[in-house]
């Protein structure tokens, strides 16, 4: 289990899985596939042309606070259009246990925006309904994510037709299993602009991938670091940072975000930890030309 040290404070990386997801000309369509390549073995398989990921979870402890920064997928969920997703049994529980922290020891959840692999262990499965896995946190939730994926708030997206009706329907199922229960136990947080949630905690809007898509801050004894969620998918996008993925729904914007964020943790030497990079995981990044190049942390 990868630990990494960051000033006082400790981040535990939680690897609910990692392997080849979908063709990587798909996940991210812009580069070349000699971009591809230079991303490197763990990111990408030559052979078959995938993308290599992962789903994880970054736990911070800072002695004050247990910080669980998304949730990954869940277990036994209905989504069917995402069958890596679909009914899974997973070890999550397990894997943080054997980090040494339960359940009850978590006093913060940070969701970096509202889709499936990023809210899933948000909640549990108690004798047939859905609970907050974590019945001593306060939930982060982006107050913009929960205006456009809550059914009852009616976006206008739901109407306008920029979104496939199909992906309406497994955002809804996500709402009503991951989210809807920390809503009703009154342990959500929504927040919009900048929130600090602890000392050197602090929460901040990186609108594009999702309208709420957000990064965490985190500084301790003088060193840095920011847990990005879906800003990046795949190290391409350091070397190629206006190319966003396939799942941005805003392209634009998201890749507006990716540069200022990048730029500032090239500028403080931040730790980034993205939420779906394989391998080690977590780099600190350094400009090159009009790019970014990563140094791995393992």
């Amino acid at each position: 289990m990868q630990r990494i040290g960051l000033g006082d404070a400790e981040i535990i990386r939680i690897l609910e899985w990692q392997g080849a997801f979908a063709p990587a000309g798909r996940i991210v369509p812009e580069p070349a596939e000699a971009a591809w390549r230079r991303a490197g073995p763990d990111h990408y398989d030559p052979a078959s042309g995938s993308y290599l990921g992962a789903l994880q979870t970054w736990v911070v402890r800072t002695g004050a606070h247990t910080v669980v920064v998304d949730t990954g997928v869940g277990d036994d969920r209905e989504r069917p259009d995402t069958p890596l997703f679909h009914r899974r049994k997973g070890r999550f529980l397990d894997l943080l246990a054997e980090a040494g922290i339960r359940p009850e020891d978590v006093d913060v959840v940070v969701n970096t925006h509202l889709h499936a692999d990023h809210v899933g262990w948000n909640t549990r499965d108690r004798q047939g309904s859905w609970v907050p896995s974590f019945p001593n946190a306060v939930y982060h939730l982006p107050a913009a994510d929960l205006a456009f994926f809550d059914p009852g708030a009616a976006h206008p997206a739901r109407t306008d037709d920029s979104v496939d009706p199909a992906r309406w329907a497994e955002w809804d199922r996500v709402f009503a299993d991951s989210l809807a229960p920390v809503l009703a136990a009154g342990q959500a947080a929504p927040w919009s602009g900048t929130r600090t949630i602890g000392t050197g905690l602090v929460l901040q809007e990186a609108p594009g991938h999702t309208p709420g898509s957000s990064v965490l801050r985190l500084t301790s004894g003088g060193e840095h670091a920011v847990f990005v969620g879906d800003l990046l998918h795949s190290p391409v996008q350091l070397a190629n940072p206006g190319c966003s993925s396939c799942f941005c729904l805003d392209q634009e914007q998201a890749a507006a975000s990716r540069l200022r964020i990048l730029r500032q943790a090239a500028d403080r030497r931040e730790l980034v930890l993205p939420a779906h990079f394989a391998g080690p995981g977590a780099a600190r990044v350094e400009r090159a030309g009009a790019g970014f190049v990563p140094r791995w942390v393992s």
